[in-house]
């Protein structure tokens, strides 16, 4: 319903974009990409951090699943803390850092990237799935999956 979820209006003179957590550049068809501009699948996201250290994750991301010798699987999220801000009328939650998760499951390895979102934000080392599994709270692959891990 209205006035619980998030509106273009929020986004409005906020400084911050309309960050997609599924790339609209990831999408395999065009009906899937319309619906990928859908608010659900965005948070407010730094400007200058959208378009450059998360789109060269995002980039490093594709290339790798390109030359995958099979299934590649990634989750995208942000998180939150008491202290994120708010944005517009709906009070639209801004995140402090973004995550994206690639599990190659012919390799069976995992990692993550960790980034602030915030102005000048650079790509960083990914850190371990049991990292990222500490920081968030949640487990993200099954327990099968993490026991066996490289």
């Amino acid at each position: 319903p209205r006035g619980e979820r998030a509106e273009l209006e929020d986004y409005k003179r906020s400084g911050y974009s309309r960050g997609h957590m599924a790339p609209a550049g990831d999408m395999p068809t065009p009906t899937a990409m319309a619906q990928s501009f859908s608010l659900a699948n965005m948070v407010p996201q730094d400007i200058q951090h959208n378009g450059g250290a998360w789109a060269k994750i995002e980039q490093d991301t594709r290339r790798y699943i390109r030359r995958a010798k099979g299934d590649v699987f990634v989750i995208t999220g942000p998180v939150f803390t008491p202290e994120s801000p708010r944005i517009g009328n709906n009070g639209v939650g801004v995140p402090a850092y973004l995550f994206k998760l690639v599990y190659d499951q012919h390799d069976n390895r995992a990692w993550a990237h960790w980034q602030e979102n915030r102005e000048g934000e650079r790509v960083g080392r990914p850190i371990t799935y049991e990292e990222l599994v500490k920081r968030t709270g949640v487990e993200f692959l099954p327990r099968l999956v993490v026991s066996q891990l490289n």
